[in-house]
């Protein structure tokens, strides 16, 4: 469907202005965030949890900010102000941090939950756009997240606030999970499931060809000695090694087209070294898949060699092999 170039232009100045306020937002950045990022690490330290709370749209944003904080190792709850009220303070305990987010910075269901949080004890840090709110006035620490303007005609729907809030919370989790060392074996732990868990719980050694799917041949090979290894291992690539299997280069079934529609007449003599590119990219055994796929799409190719520590041949990984363990 084409769009109108009035929508179009609407979208345009909604980008502008949300862009603008995360700008603004990242140049007044300062020590609150260090004071913010260590209040959380010392609650986490200390075998407390961060509670994220919120009213309306501000309690939606705090669920996707719990999320990402709990994905990332940092144990967060959801607490909204209204069943606070009805028993879920129950999940408050002394030592735990609460995260709150309103705009004003005074909204009455979280106003009036304030006093009863400070009586357990928990430490508050404030995510508003209010300084000198009743919620500010409040907390421990305070994250500045005023927007100039909102992006709707009547500066009223939450849009460009949203987004700060949701950067910053951002920000928060990514801060707090450098400053754990969270490593990307652990995080991979969170993400048993889907794309991502695959990509960072499986090993190169666990998704490429080995044995008869690889084609190999000898430095000494001709371009038919070459052509015949791939028909067999039925790969695009043959891999030319020494004789002790350490990797010398890799000729792909896009240069022989290549050197075949140039006119070449020697391929039945023809050394394959003379065609190899040398020095191919490569992984080692025992690294994650993820690393393989990174590779794979910083250099827009379709095959990678894996290579044992002492540098010999292991295997080889086809790009149309990925989508079938689902990393891709």
């Amino acid at each position: 469907m084409k769009a109108s170039a009035s929508h179009l232009q609407k979208a345009q100045a909604v980008f502008d202005v949300e862009i603008a306020a995360l700008q603004r937002t990242r140049e007044r950045l300062d020590g609150a965030f260090d004071a913010a990022v260590k209040l959380l690490e010392h609650t986490l330290a200390g075998g407390g949890k961060i509670i994220v709370t919120g009213v309306g749209k501000s309690f939606h944003i705090g669920q996707k900010i719990a999320a990402t904080l709990t994905s990332t190792g940092a144990p967060a709850n959801v607490l909204h102000p209204s069943e606070a009220m009805h028993g879920d303070l129950g999940l408050l305990r002394p030592g735990d941090a609460v995260l709150a987010l309103s705009y004003s910075g005074e909204s009455d269901e979280l106003v009036n939950l304030l006093p009863i949080i400070k009586r357990t004890e928990v430490r508050i840090l404030a995510l508003t756009g209010n300084r000198e709110s009743t919620l500010a006035r409040h907390s421990d620490v305070v994250l500045d997240a005023s927007v100039a303007r909102e992006a709707c005609p009547f500066n009223l729907v939450p849009t460009a606030s949203t987004t700060v809030a949701l950067a910053i919370g951002d920000a928060l989790a990514i801060a707090l999970l450098e400053a754990r060392g969270l490593t990307r074996e652990e995080y991979a732990g969170f993400h048993p499931g889907g794309a991502i868990g695959r990509a960072l719980l499986l090993k190169v050694d666990d998704i490429m060809r080995t044995g008869d799917r690889i084609a190999a041949v000898l430095r000494t090979a001709t371009v038919r000695d070459a052509v015949i290894a791939m028909t067999k291992a039925q790969a695009g690539v043959v891999v030319v090694v020494d004789e002790s299997r350490q990797v010398l280069g890799l000729l792909t079934d896009g240069d022989l087209r290549r050197y075949l529609a140039g006119g070449a007449s020697d391929v039945q003599t023809r050394p394959v070294a003379d065609l190899m590119t040398r020095n191919p990219c490569f992984v080692r055994t025992g690294r994650l898949a993820a690393d393989a796929l990174a590779v794979f799409q910083q250099h827009r190719f379709d095959d990678l060699v894996v290579l044992h520590a002492d540098g010999t041949l292991a295997g080889m990984i086809d790009i149309q092999d990925l989508p079938k363990f689902k990393i891709l």
